[in-house]
């Protein structure tokens, strides 16, 4: 891992994520991000700061209808207001500054419980507001390791994360790492792979094997 996460970060250099003024703006695009690209986000997350709703209170109090109207950008607006009602009201019942103190796995059984938040979303919530070493192995992740080599079979989240998290303890290079993959993804590492410019052709089985 460490070979693949230095040869990313010389080529696209730091990525810098979660974008975000707030832990909740990062949860709140954590929910909003699933099934959708970022840029649609983006502008869900512009309508809620310009409407003064993105605090757990102002989201908790705002219509349902309104709230969905706010986040249509970021697509399935009507699950997606749900969402958000649900974690801004356990917000209001568990306090950040609560939850930090709790260990990893039991925030992150707290975190699976509520309605929206799956294990991706959960993990990301988890490394990018609470800054904990785990590592989100989003799709993404899966077709990039498959076609390295280093990982073999179906998607298994719980087990594509455990295989980073054996090599990689420090949260701030999880983040890199994870941003890092996604980009190699979205550039080269696409369904129709760009293989002859990818920063990591000489290691990759996939490529190998099509030559």
């Amino acid at each position: 891992m460490s070979t693949i996460f230095k040869r990313l970060l010389d080529h696209f250099g730091p990525q810098g994520w979660w974008p975000a003024e707030t832990p909740f703006e990062v949860m709140v695009g954590a929910i909003l991000t699933q099934n959708t690209s970022w840029k649609n986000v983006e502008r869900a997350i512009e309508n809620l700061k310009n409407a003064g709703c993105l605090t757990p209170e102002r989201i908790t109090s705002c219509p349902l209808n309104e709230l969905r109207e706010l986040i249509k950008p970021a697509g399935f607006y009507n699950q997606k207001a749900l969402y958000l009602k649900e974690l801004s009201r356990f917000l209001l019942d568990h306090p950040l500054e609560e939850l930090a103190t709790l260990p990893t796995h039991e925030l992150r059984r707290l975190l699976l419980s509520i309605k929206g938040i799956g294990k991706e979303t959960a993990d990301s919530i988890l490394l990018y507001v609470f800054n904990r070493p785990v590592f989100v192995a989003d799709r993404y992740s899966h077709r990039v390791f498959s076609r390295l080599g280093i990982w073999r079979g179906p998607y298994r989240y719980e087990e594509i994360r455990s295989l980073v998290e054996e090599e990689m303890k420090d949260p701030e290079e999880l983040k890199e790492f994870h941003a890092l993959v996604v980009e190699l993804a979205k550039n080269y590492c696409r369904p129709q792979p760009r293989c002859d410019a990818c920063p990591l052709k000489d290691l990759c089985s996939f490529n190998r094997e099509g030559e």
